[in-house]
């Protein structure tokens, strides 16, 4: 399966969550170092899940850039 992370960085670190599976979060000081843990905690939080006997939700989320135009004053 696959889940899309957001990754944000902050001042000091990156951060990012799996908006599938509200929680599920991961801090590091790099991004590839986010990406990891993010990877890691997704497995964990499916085991989880599953251990509990809760339906594990199919990735729906999905992301894209889009270009904006910088809007000039009058």
């Amino acid at each position: 399966m696959k889940y899309t992370i957001v990754i944000e960085r902050a001042p000091n670190n990156y951060a990012a969550y799996a908006p599938d599976l509200p929680g599920c979060v991961a801090t590091a000081k790099s991004r590839s170092q986010v990406i990891q843990l993010m990877r890691e905690g997704i497995a964990f939080h499916l085991q989880g899940l599953r251990d509990e006997g809760q339906p594990v939700p199919p990735p729906q989320a999905t992301a894209t850039e889009v270009d904006v135009a910088l809007a000039v004053g009058p």
